[in-house]
Formats: C-alpha cells, sequence, structure tokens
C-alpha cells in the first residue's frame, strides 16, 4: 500500500465555512477517508500522486497530470506525465534539474514573466496543437499569482515555458481551454475578494461567475451568456464556435454559441467538474452526486483519498442527452473530477487524494 500525507486546505476556507453553513441548516453526514491502495468495484487505483485535479493526453501518448495544492495557492503542486505501461510518474514542473522559464515570454502577454516556481499551484490544465502545428500546454496556476501559464510540449514528452496572462482584477479561475489561434477561454467561478458571500450565493442558486475569452489582440472581454453560479470545467466544440460550461453551484452542463450568447442545449446532471473529449466524440463529465457534507467531511483527510460518490457521465455534443458510464463511491476511489479516455481505458482523477482510478469497461 502507498498512501502519501494529504493538505486539509486544498479547498479555500471560505468553501468550508459555506459548507459549515449548509450543514447546520440541517444537511449531514458520516465519512471515512479511503486509506487503502487495493483495487475494488472494477476500478484500479496508482496511489503516488497529489491531487491528480485535471488530466489531459500528452503527444506521446503518456497522461498529462495536474497534481494540486490549493485554490488560495497556500499549497504548492506540480505538472507531471503519467506512462499508464509502465506506471512512472515524471514530474516536469516545477523540475528537479534546470528550470523551464528562463526563456523569454513568446506566448501570451509579452510582458509576463516566468512563475516562482516554489509556490506553482496548478489548477486546470489544457492541451491544443495551434496553427503553426506546435503543442500548447495551458495551466491555471493560483501560486504566487493569478495567471494562465502556456508551455510547450514537444514529442518526446519533454516541456518548455513559453509565456504567460495574468488574470484580470478580481480573477479567480478554475478551468482552462486553448484555441487553435493562441487564445483561450477560461472560467470565472467568482471574485476572488467576498469568496464566503459567493459560494453561498452560488450554492443557493445564484450567478456569481462567467466565462473569459483572452486574446493577444483584444485581452480579456467576458462571453455573453456564461453567467452562472460557480462556472466551472470547461470544454469547446471542435470548429471552437460552442463552449461547454459546467455549472457547480447548481449543476447542470451548458451548450452555449459563443457568438450569440444563446444557450442551444442544457443537460439537467449534478454538479459537474471537468469534461473531456471520449474516444466515441461524447463528452465524459464527472460529476458528484454526494451532498455537501461529503465534500466538507473530505477536507478533514490527511492520508489516501476522498470517497465521495460520483458519476462519469457520457454526453452527446449536440443535444448534451447522457449515458451513466460509471457510478461509484467510496473505495478504493471518490471525488473524481476528471475522466481521459484513452485506448478505450478510463482514468480518473481528483481534487483531494493520493491515487488516480483506472477502469476497462470492457472488461
Amino acid at each position: 500500500m502507498n498512501t502519501q500525507a494529504i493538505d486539509s486546505t486544498t479547498l479555500p476556507r471560505a468553501f468550508v465555512l459555506a459548507a459549515s453553513l449548509a450543514l447546520a441548516a440541517g444537511c449531514s453526514s458520516e465519512f471515512s477517508p479511503v486509506t487503502g491502495c487495493e483495487p475494488g468495484f472494477g476500478i484500479d487505483v496508482d496511489c503516488q500522486f497529489q491531487n491528480p485535479e485535471d488530466l489531459a493526453l500528452a503527444p506521446d501518448g503518456r497522461i498529462l497530470v495536474s497534481q494540486f495544492g490549493d485554490m488560495e495557492g497556500a499549497r504548492s503542486g506540480s505538472l507531471a506525465t503519467y506512462d499508464p505501461g509502465s506506471r512512472a510518474l515524471t514530474v516536469l514542473f516545477p523540475a528537479t534539474e534546470g528550470a523551464p522559464g528562463a526563456a523569454a515570454s513568446e506566448w501570451g502577454d509579452p510582458a509576463c514573466g516566468p512563475p516562482d516556481a516554489a509556490v506553482f499551484a496548478p489548477h486546470g490544465i489544457d492541451i491544443e496543437t495551434r496553427a503553426d502545428g506546435r503543442h500548447e500546454l495551458a495551466v491555471v496556476n493560483h501560486g504566487g499569482r493569478e495567471s494562465v501559464e502556456l508551455f510547450e510540449m514537444f514529442d518526446d514528452g519533454s516541456l518548455a515555458w513559453r509565456g504567460c496572462v495574468i488574470a484580470p482584477e478580481e480573477g479567480f479561475f478554475n478551468d482552462i481551454v486553448l484555441l487553435r489561434d493562441g487564445g483561450f477561454w477560461a472560467t470565472q467561478m467568482f471574485p476572488r475578494d467576498g469568496m464566503s458571500l459567493s459560494l453561498v450565493r452560488a450554492l443557493l442558486g445564484s450567478d456569481t461567475g462567467w466565462v473569459y475569452a483572452w486574446s493577444a489582440a483584444g485581452g480579456f472581454r467576458k462571453i455573453d451568456g456564461t453567467d452562472a453560479p460557480m462556472p466551472n470545467g470547461i470544454e469547446k466544440s471542435e470548429d471552437e464556435r460552442y463552449v461547454y460550461l459546467n455549472v457547480y453551484g447548481s449543476g447542470g452542463v451548458r451548450k452555449i454559441d459563443v457568438a450569440t450568447g444563446e444557450t442551444v442545449a442544457t443537460a439537467d446532471i449534478d454538479p459537474v467538474d471537468n469534461t473531456t473529449w471520449g474516444e466515441d466524440g461524447r463528452l465524459l463529465a464527472a460529476a458528484h452526486t454526494g451532498g455537501l457534507g461529503e465534500m466538507l467531511a473530505c477536507q478533514g483527510i490527511e492520508e489516501g483519498s476522498c470517497g465521495m460518490p460520483f458519476e462519469i457521465v457520457a454526453l452527446d455534443p449536440d443535444d448534451l442527452s447522457q449515458q451513466v458510464l460509471i457510478s461509484h463511491g467510496g473505495a478504493p476511489m471518490g471525488g473524481v473530477t476528471v475522466a481521459l479516455q484513452r485506448d478505450g481505458v478510463f482514468y480518473l482523477g481528483t481534487f483531494l487524494g493520493d491515487r488516480i482510478g483506472i477502469v476497462d469497461l470492457s472488461k
């Protein structure tokens, strides 16, 4: 068994306060952390991670891992790649020898300098092949500054820092999706100041955030029609016409036409964290089916993993009709924030835990 110490401050203190208020209003939960590292219920686990909150597929076929610190930037994290065959986990940034980031800024805002590797705290990630054929990796960073860090990934799996963009005033990002022209869309959860009130408002269904679009020519602008209670994960259509927005505060997924701001489809679903594209062309949504009690209980975990119930739901990209693929809670893994499919196998990440889950539905 391989378990690692888990920091109990992964979510902001404001979230714990908001959840405590909800519990005081009548919610309650008894919950035990998952401390073993044995497979079960069709889920294999690998327990060598630090909060693998978001996953993406690297150009060389390995899995990119955002090893989350916390949302307030008080705990650092790292970017790593995971080889499913050998189960080798390799940290790419901060590097153990040398430090990507010494080069001048090439992408993003030319005035934005390299991040402080010692406090680097990644959250949502995305990778895209740019119009010039180069592979760009975008990372939401809460450590030292609120920013989007931009890296180039090479075919051999190495990484180099290429630039960044500082968030606007009161910016507080969660997830990001890259555009092929070098721009991006990012979810603004709520203002950085007044988080406690914003979280309570989000849990009551009031709008607290939106989606930002950024371009080198125009900087940041708000995408019309994206106001929502605590926007979380985000994806785009292949033609970059639609944004798929996960609404965490009140639940649901929305498909929004970026040009008009019109919501053209919705999915009535439990709060969804991240979405990725499945190999069959459907969206894979990681939904949290437990209540606030389970979320709050997870904050006390000191080792092992959160066992909060979750579902992995496949969504049709046209009308967002849904099919539940995986539904589970407790050992060997819960609290799943992302599902990434590779060669038919699902790899599951979590916001609070020492493990990823591995599910092969063909067996």
